[in-house]
């Protein structure tokens, strides 16, 4: 018996000035993207945060690692990208985390800077 192939979503996403982006989240397989213009505060589980420049690319690897932010970094230009997502078969493209599990895993998130 042979699975089905994985599905996969491509599209672009624009972030107003000062937006927080998506709350905490997860995708069920891996995400690749290209910063169009603007500037990108990117923060997944187990990394530091860092800033992704109009021009740079950026991934996600899916499964069960949090993606905690996606916002953009400057308070006077918006932010546009496009990704790729491959959804793993059977399961949500994208899953909200709750506060509880934001909790019980507080320690896989690097320390954010001061």
């Amino acid at each position: 018996m042979t699975s089905p192939p994985p599905s996969s979503h491509s599209g672009g996403g624009a972030l107003e000035p000062g937006s927080a982006g998506s709350p905490p989240h997860r995708h069920s397989g891996p995400v690749f993207g290209h910063l169009v213009e603007g500037e990108l505060v990117f923060a997944l589980e187990g990394e530091p945060e860092r800033v992704i420049r109009a021009g740079e690319a950026f991934w996600k690897p899916g499964g069960d690692v949090i993606h905690y932010q996606a916002a953009t970094h400057l308070s006077d230009a918006r932010t546009t990208f496009i990704a790729v997502m491959v959804c793993t078969p059977g399961k949500e493209m994208l899953t909200y985390v709750g506060a509880d599990e934001l909790a019980e895993r507080a320690h896989l998130r690097h320390p954010r800077p001061a």
